[in-house]
């Protein structure tokens, strides 16, 4: 066992070499990490056969482009912390990646040839004049290019014709961003929060030729709007758009030129998404309902829509081809992720498979409905294939976001807690997504304790169905999901015997201070105003305000370069906690928000359960 180096005020955690004595169980969780993995591959319109994914083949998640007319890939991008945001140019002549530094979000766009550059050359800027920032949206035309950038300033929108200079087409102190240009690169929609609310954007289109406003769509209050993509048809100017006018996520068709809208209603109980098919005449849907994906056409004209053919599961992204070919990733939690085709015929196949051996599969999840006094909360359980009967270490698994879900998709992480003994349980608490606009904020005014609520309550159910040990819980979760984590060691005390934090929020007020200010937006969203407008709830709800009533052993992990949940505040908390002698452990990593180094997951894994083992007495 080894152990990384900290901070002298902090302990470290331990590193262990393996976790099971058994080879054949440790090569089995092991081999579902390293197996490769590869995104749906976007593809050029110009150029079909040219595309570009995202997979961790080489270790690290990475760019590869893949050109099918001679089904040859190329390893696009090399870097430490790994590459993850990019695209293809319509001609399919260009490969944009977004390059930040150690994972820190903030940097520019750069494009280099598909074919590849010379070794010893760096890739180009992308948008000349655009000043670095954080991602704020990009769309790719023949000759335009939109590219957002978002920095402590708030938003800046630029326009570059024919590669010239970049030039200011929008600029706000509201978060805001590139949401959709015209395929006749006439117009630009753009995503706006200028009425305060980016929970609840609005839209503008603006004119490319001089930057004018040609229309403006806000449903008021509350209700945000978000555009998809214009129509893929030359002349035409019809924006899909997801709106939440009538309580849950749906779609309309904004016809921009005529100013008018249609508002498409479907049979289906849940919330859905869509695409275009490449013609125009039909949308590639998308419906979420209890955590769990269903693929259909709709046909504009004759308002049929159809289901496609996939198995259950999630589906993960998926769009259309020239031919009407439907090409999706997918899995569910027993199964290993797949990236696959479905032909207008009907057959369907592969598309693409990553390298080496495939992930083993694991466990699935069932569903559970806990009903209570603040409504019914939607949890997805995993019990180890070899567990004994009765009660079982069970860790509570908070997902991040808040705006997010736990869905039926496999996880190599879920599958270590699992092959480790533990019973796992996803809640779906109020904010997260796919269960309706007034479940997802719910949250407002009270984020972090109203979640916590609803965790309780499936808390309760785990113990009272005896599948949870209730002297063998832990709370786990990264992001929003650590923020969560640390909030409950403090306010439900009684509830935990341990907890683990990855990249949390820890101290509400110095996190304010040092986030990016997309986040900084969005807290005052959420909270109702800034920290210094509405203290009293950003103390309410700040995991520092409960560290004295925190009694059992804490691990918090966080990367260096979080621009999302910073590394001082997190800091500040565990100053506390040292404070008072309370147990806890620490590890930081050299990135940011998450790590896209698989050998560095595996270890934050590992170190992970073999926390939660010790604390619980299980070593």
């Amino acid at each position: 066992m080894t152990n990384d180096n900290q901070p002298a005020t902090h302990p470290a955690a331990a590193v262990p070499d393996r976790l099971f004595d058994d080879a054949a169980a440790e090569a089995r969780w092991r081999a579902r990490f390293h197996a490769a993995r590869v995104t749906l591959p976007d593809w050029a319109w110009q150029a079909p056969d040219r595309t570009v994914y995202a997979s961790n083949a080489s270790g690290v998640w990475e760019i590869y482009a893949w050109d099918r007319s001679t089904d040859t890939h190329r390893q696009v991008t090399d870097r430490p912390n790994g590459t993850l945001n990019a695209t293809v140019a319509p001609d399919g002549d260009h490969i944009w990646w977004f390059n930040d530094t150690d994972g820190d979000e903030f940097g520019t766009w750069v494009r280099e040839p598909f074919a590849g550059r010379p070794a010893d050359e760096p890739p180009a800027p992308a948008v000349p004049g655009a000043k670095a920032g954080y991602p704020a949206g990009l769309d790719i035309g023949d000759t335009v290019v939109a590219a957002g950038v978002a920095d402590d300033d708030g938003t800046t929108i630029y326009l570059s014709r024919d590669g010239a200079e970049a030039e200011v087409v929008y600029r706000s102190e509201h978060d805001g961003g590139v949401a959709a240009l015209s395929f006749d690169e006439t117009l630009l929609a753009i995503s706006h929060s200028e009425h305060g609310d980016n929970r609840h954007p609005a839209l503008r289109v603006l004119s490319v030729a001089d930057g004018s406003v040609v229309a403006e769509k806000w449903d008021g209050e509350g209700k945000g709007l978000d555009a998809v993509a214009f129509s893929p048809v030359e002349g035409d100017q019809r924006l899909l758009v997801v709106h939440e006018r009538r309580g849950r996520e749906e779609l309309l068709i904004w016809d921009v030129a005529e100013d008018t809208e249609t508002e498409l209603t479907f049979d289906l109980p849940g919330e859905v998404s869509a695409g275009w098919y490449t013609n125009g005449a039909a949308l590639l849907v998308v419906h979420t309902h209890e955590a769990r994906n269903t693929l259909h056409r709709y046909d504009i004209a004759s308002g049929q829509l159809s289901t496609l053919d996939t198995q259950p599961g999630v589906i993960g992204s998926a769009h259309t081809r020239p031919d009407h070919t439907v090409e999706y990733s997918w899995s569910n939690a027993a199964s290993p992720a797949a990236v696959r085709a479905l032909h207008s015929d009907g057959s369907g196949r592969v598309l693409l498979e990553a390298p080496g051996e495939k992930a083993p599969e694991s466990s699935p999840l069932v569903d559970a409905f806990v009903e209570y006094e603040n409504g019914r909360v939607h949890a997805l359980v995993a019990r180890p294939a070899d567990a004994p009967d009765g009660p079982l270490p069970t860790v509570f698994a908070l997902h991040g976001g808040p705006h997010a879900a736990d869905e039926d998709r496999f996880s190599a992480y879920r599958a270590l807690w699992l092959d480790a003994g533990f019973a796992v349980v996803h809640v779906n608490y109020r904010g997260s997504t796919g269960y309706g606009s007034a479940w997802r904020d719910a949250i407002e005014g009270r984020p972090g304790l109203t979640e916590l609520e609803d965790v309780a309550a499936v808390h309760e159910w785990a113990v009272s169905s005896g599948l949870a040990n209730p002297a063998q819980c832990v709370v786990n979760g990264a992001s929003w999901g650590g923020y969560l984590s640390l909030l409950a060691l403090g306010t439900q005390p009684d509830l935990w015997a341990a907890g683990v934090a990855g990249v949390p929020v820890a101290d509400y007020f110095a996190a304010y201070e040092d986030e990016m200010e997309p986040l900084r937006a969005f807290d005052r969203a959420l909270f109702g105003g800034s920290p210094a407008e509405v203290p009293d709830r950003y103390t309410a709800c700040s995991p520092l305000t409960y560290v004295d009533k925190v009694k059992v052993p804490v691990l918090v992990l966080a990367g260096e370069n979080d621009p999302r949940c910073p590394i001082r505040q997190i800091d500040n908390y565990l100053d506390r906690l040292a404070a008072q002698g309370t147990t806890y452990e620490m590890y930081r990593y050299d990135a940011g928000h998450g790590s896209l180094v698989v050998a560095e997951t595996i270890k934050q894994s590992v170190i992970e359960v073999h926390f939660a083992q010790r604390a619980l007495g299980l070593r």
